[in-house]
């Protein structure tokens, strides 16, 4: 079902890009809009691992170094029938954790060092089953088309505004439409592309919840694991970039600062009410 979801929730944000392109650029301002954020994108999902990991100064972590992470990755890993992949741990007293890499087999785990201290052995291995769920799914590649996308509807609207601008609202030119329809297209399409990219990114991490609670053996592992992160970040949020902030298993910021709906996460006590709903079915 979350797969059909994402599947039609990429479907309604290609058709904003379409319905962007024709109105604002023609066949080939959407071709030039689209090939410019695809190499922005394209770099991000090869080398965003590596960028990322620098960003939070993680440095990997050897079996002798963390043994208790290093045999939960490598159980649930041999579990979800995957390459074992890189662990690596933040010094940072933020509770929290995320997975990245390009595929399986280039794939990574890091956690802070707040979230080993906060949580039991068997919480931590809900969250790890969660961030293994989304190397499984491919959430990165998703993620960076979904991005690709988005990043093109919001370089043609910038496009239209300055072509309104130059012209002084004319809309001279065989590609132009009506400078009205222009302008409203140009200010609601980014909107409209912004908040289906979110809504993706919610999907992603209840389809990631599910296969993380059925890895880990148990839903309300991974629930209580939640819960227990939302009070540890109200403690102690993180200096994160909002650019990075999906990739983390909840919002490493204070909730409160936030509000829902520019949220990349969906509410913890939604979350965790699915976990239990699964566990009551078992």
């Amino acid at each position: 079902m979350s797969a059909l979801k994402t599947g039609l929730l990429m479907f309604a944000i290609f058709l904003v890009l379409l319905l962007v392109g024709a109105a604002c650029g023609g066949e080939q301002g959407l071709i030039i809009a689209f090939v410019v954020a695809l190499a922005i994108n394209g770099f991000a999902y090869w080398f965003s691992d590596k960028m990322v990991l620098a960003m939070y100064h993680a440095h990997e972590v050897t079996a002798e170094q963390v043994p208790r992470l290093h045999a939960i990755v490598r159980t649930l890993a041999e579990r979800a029938n995957l390459p074992m992949p890189k662990v690596y741990v933040i010094d940072s007293p933020n509770p929290n954790a995320f997975a990245t890499g390009r595929n399986p087999k280039h794939a990574a785990v890091a956690v802070t060092t707040g979230i080993l201290k906060l949580l039991s052995e068997d919480q931590l291995s809900g969250v790890i089953g969660h961030e293994l769920a989304h190397v499984e799914h491919r959430d990165i590649l998703i993620a960076t088309v979904a991005a690709t996308i988005a990043g093109t509807i919001s370089f043609l609207a910038t496009m239209a505004q300055w072509t309104l601008i130059l012209d002084g609202g004319g809309g001279r030119g065989r590609n132009r439409g009506n400078p009205i329809v222009l302008l409203i297209i140009a200010i609601i399409a980014p909107l409209v592309a912004l908040f289906i990219q979110l809504w993706i990114s919610r999907t992603r991490e209840y389809a990631a919840d599910a296969r993380g609670a059925e890895l880990a053996g148990n839903p309300l592992l991974l629930a209580r694991a939640l819960q227990r992160l939302e009070r540890g970040v109200e403690l102690a949020p993180a200096e994160v970039s909002p650019a990075t902030a999906h990739m983390f298993i909840v919002c490493p910021f204070s909730v409160k600062s936030l509000s829902t709906a520019f949220s990349t996460h969906p509410p913890i006590e939604d979350r965790v009410a699915r976990l239990e709903k699964m566990a009551e079915a078992q």
